[in-house]
């Protein structure tokens, strides 16, 4: 059965009430955008390890049941089949055409897959899941009105924590800490233990600098994982079929993506930041538009954009006509190696 989300409803995380919170923009309301010092803010998470950011607007839900991985391992482009208990993945729902519709990121306790996903969306991914149940034995529970997640600069064994705290994922796309899942209530009482808190301002800075996608900001409605880096992270390439993989695999073994994700430095002269969906060119051609940008309290002003795959590597930009250099993150003759391979 699947539950109503509190996400159907504004919210406002209690966290907005420490001194100095200011609300983040949409798709990030309802958390802090930050709590008075951006950029130290940013320090503290990357040089002292120490602080952890808000994310109790992103969506929870869980999937529990004998036949929950084996559900999870036939609509998702992740191997889930193999997947033990403490062990996190991230993985993708795809389109029939292999778009990608829904991007999650969870941890399996030995009795239940718990995932968070995009505000907002948790009662779409829940009702999914548990439409394609059929007579599985599997539950689909949004939980998002009860769980919280919150992220730390730590790592720490994947699953329970040491000390027998909440349950933790990380990986690949964890920026190097880890994701907790708290009961909702709890929240004030982690955030008085936890250090001072960083906003998602922080967040998205180091997200951006890790060259780590999001579903919506580095996707639109014909985005397919070739082209963004989710091969490396969310898609198994040797698994079984699912939704999507003829896609997926052709792009891998035969083509090229038609788009790639770039990384971009900005001119920091500038006193501005692009926005997302803002065009990039070249000369006086439009070739892509920026998916997210942030200030770094280390490199200055920099974004990622989605360029058409033809774009020359060392081609000066200019997003949202500010000059930006490109930093590789999805190279442009992906799938030539995987042919290359097999010619010889």
């Amino acid at each position: 059965m699947t539950s109503t989300s509190a996400q159907a409803q504004p919210y406002a995380s209690p966290l907005l009430e420490h001194p100095g919170a200011v609300s983040a923009d949409p798709p990030d309301a309802g958390v802090a955008a930050h709590y008075g010092e951006p950029l130290p803010e940013q320090r503290r998470l990357v040089r002292d390890r120490a602080g952890f950011v808000d994310l109790s607007h992103r969506g929870v839900v869980r999937m529990s049941g004998p036949d929950r991985l084996s559900l999870l391992h036939a609509l998702t482009t992740q191997d889930f089949e193999r997947l033990t208990p403490g062990t996190s993945a991230a993985a993708l729902v795809l389109s029939p055409h292999g778009h990608v519709e829904h991007a999650l990121a969870g941890v399996d306790d030995g009795e239940a897959f718990w995932m968070h996903v995009e505000p907002g969306s948790a009662p779409e991914v829940a009702g999914f899941f548990d439409s394609m149940r059929f007579l599985m034995r599997v539950e689909v529970a949004d939980l998002t009105a009860e769980y919280a997640v919150v992220w730390e600069p730590r790592g720490a064994a994947e699953g329970e924590a040491s000390d027998g705290g909440p349950l933790s994922r990380s990986g690949p796309d964890s920026l190097g800490g880890r994701e907790l899942f708290l009961p909702r209530g709890s929240l004030r009482d982690y955030a008085d233990s936890a250090g001072e808190p960083a906003g998602v301002w922080a967040y998205e800075a180091l997200r951006i600098a890790a060259h780590v996608p999001r579903m919506g900001l580095e996707t639109d409605h014909r985005t397919i994982p070739n082209e963004v880096g989710w091969l490396d992270s969310a898609v198994h390439l040797d698994k079984g079929c699912y939704r999507g993989q003829e896609t997926v695999a052709r792009v891998h073994n035969l083509g090229r993506p038609p788009r790639r994700l770039v990384f971009l430095h900005l001119d920091g002269s500038v006193d501005r930041l692009p926005g997302h969906g803002a065009p990039v060119t070249e000369g006086d051609r439009e070739v892509g538009f920026v998916t997210s940008a942030a200030r770094h309290f280390d490199l200055g002003p920099v974004a990622m954009a989605l360029v058409r795959r033809n774009v020359a590597v060392d081609a000066p930009l200019l997003a949202d006509g500010v000059a930006a250099a490109q930093e590789v993150i999805v190279d442009p003759e992906a799938g030539l190696h995987v042919r290359a391979q097999r010619a010889r």
